[in-house]
């Protein structure tokens, strides 16, 4: 057996081999997924599947008759141990499997706490990346408990309001100056913070903890002033890392990420990489975009190559998260913005420029905001602050 392998069982990996099937490849295509079950959305293990509103079954990003009926063999379970550029094989123990194209969409591990913070061996302390973690913590969440949640991006955030909706008591320790300050705008982040705020969590921001309590399971933090708070259990949130092992034991160049070239290819010519563990050239660096946009874009572009496209890719990033009963969605990225916009009507949006440029939109419970600033970003159609401002209908925008 030859083809395309695909060593990782997400989003980019089930986009990648959607896309070389849609395009006509007639070669053998086979994802080796570390987990033991098949490719699954991830986005809702943190809102309405810890919640228990979305069953395993509709997590399922296709079922079993589709990877069937379109030829792309499945094997979960699967650890790849070792990639053999010589040969173009991959090694699972004992058994070496060919292949013409390989896709690396190994993902990315969260990080743990500090090893000085007295955690290790705890019971009680989780983080929150597959379906093993959420199945793990969600007979945790009774009411009645008291949940701290570290870190303060999208999965402590969503984590904390999951637990508050059930009736926990949950507390959320950033040490940075403020929450989202990574994936968000200033002004998102204060209203996302007033939300929680008016829910019941508590936002505790730039402060560090000192060490974990607990013996042979966690029962609190100690804050850096000298509080304690209380924690029958502890989320963490403090981001990830790209899973690289694999590719840097095959001698592939490891920056920031595995790093490809504008096309999506690592430094073999032969194996690419797609989803978080793959890092962009970008114009201040190397980038890596963890989103599900990104996961699919990349992923199907990456197909696309191996069969002789030879295109760009060119990253348009966007992001949504469910919290409470609010939906934030982002198109683009604010970062270096000399500009705000602030519209209130249906719901909140944030509309950010640089050099007269609309780069972002971070719109909370505002999806037509949201879908226009989207199609203009996406577009490269050039509209000014003053075009709008609040008082302005979005839709003649689209004109």
């Amino acid at each position: 057996m030859s083809g395309i392998v695909i060593v990782g069982g997400g989003q980019a990996a089930a986009s990648l081999a959607a896309k070389a099937r849609a395009l006509g490849y007639e070669g053998d295509v086979t994802i080796l997924g570390e987990e033991p079950v098949a490719p699954y959305q991830r986005p809702p293990l943190s809102k309405a599947y810890l919640l228990g509103e979305m069953p395993l079954e509709r997590l399922t990003l296709r079922g079993d008759d589709w990877y069937v009926a379109n030829r792309v063999t499945l094997r979960v379970g699967t650890k790849v141990t070792g990639i053999d550029r010589a040969a173009k094989a991959v090694l699972i123990g004992d058994e070496r499997l060919s292949y013409d194209h390989l896709a690396l969409c190994t993902g990315a591990v969260p990080r743990p706490l500090p090893v000085e913070m007295g955690a290790e061996g705890l019971a009680g302390i989780y983080t929150l990346r597959d379906l093993a973690d959420t199945d793990a913590m969600a007979d945790e969440f009774v009411a009645g408990r008291n949940l701290v949640v570290v870190g303060g991006g999208y999965i402590g955030l969503e984590a904390a309001a999951v637990a508050s909706k059930r009736g926990l008591t949950a507390k959320l320790v950033h040490t940075r100056a403020r929450i989202l300050r990574r994936v968000a705008g200033v002004e998102t982040a204060n209203a996302i913070r007033e939300m929680h705020r008016a829910h019941g969590v508590e936002i505790l921001e730039d402060i560090g903890i000192t060490r974990v309590l607990g013996e042979g399971r966690v029962s609190g933090v100690e804050l850096a002033d000298g509080r304690i708070l209380p924690a029958d259990f502890i989320v963490v949130g403090i981001g990830v890392d790209p899973r690289t092992d694999l590719a840097e034991a095959a001698g592939l160049v490891i920056d920031e990420g595995i790093a490809v070239d504008e096309q999506g290819r690592t430094s073999d010519p032969n194996i690419w990489a797609a989803g978080d563990c793959a890092a962009l050239p970008g114009p201040e660096g190397r980038m890596r975009i963890e989103s599900v946009g990104n996961a699919i874009d990349m992923g199907e572009l990456v197909a696309e190559n191996m069969l002789g496209a030879r295109k760009t890719y060119q990253p348009k990033p966007w992001f949504w998260s469910d919290q409470f009963s609010s939906k934030l969605q982002i198109a683009g990225l604010c970062t270096g913005h000399d500009k705000v916009v602030t519209r209130t009507t249906e719901g909140q949006s944030f509309w950010y420029f640089r050099n007269g440029h609309l780069i972002a939109v971070d719109a909370l419970d505002a999806p037509r905001a949201y879908m226009i600033g989207k199609r203009l970003i996406e577009g490269g159609k050039s509209v000014t602050p003053e075009q709008v401002a609040e008082a302005t209908d979005l839709k003649a925008l689209m004109a």
